[in-house]
């Protein structure tokens, strides 16, 4: 994954992960919460997906949820994903801040 931790960018992916799991999901549940919220732009493949949640959990930013025996393994964003989430608002309202003041020139 392509996410820059020191300088806050996330890729999106990362992001909507991230976001679709402030309220405990299965894999294919955030595929779906992914793809509404994006008006069908984005769209993730299964292999995408669960190499993400891979990586978001030895990063510290996502952790299984409940009863991990079942067949659909629960996650659910740590207090450090919800601080890199936090940062990465930040980072595009200030890329937001800076993109108007240049058209506005």
């Amino acid at each position: 994954m392509r996410d820059n931790i020191k300088g806050g960018a996330l890729t999106e992916v990362t992001f909507f992960v991230l976001l679709s799991l402030y309220q405990p999901k299965h894999g294919y549940a955030i595929m779906q919460f992914i793809e509404e919220k994006t008006n069908g732009r984005l769209t993730l493949g299964a292999g995408t997906l669960y190499g993400a949640l891979t990586s978001l959990e030895e990063k510290g930013w996502i952790a299984p949820f409940g009863d991990t025996g079942g067949r659909k393994k629960e996650y659910i964003i740590t207090s450090a994903g919800k601080d890199v989430c936090n940062k990465e608002i930040s980072r595009l309202k200030e890329l937001v801040r800076v993109a108007k003041n240049i058209m506005e020139e």
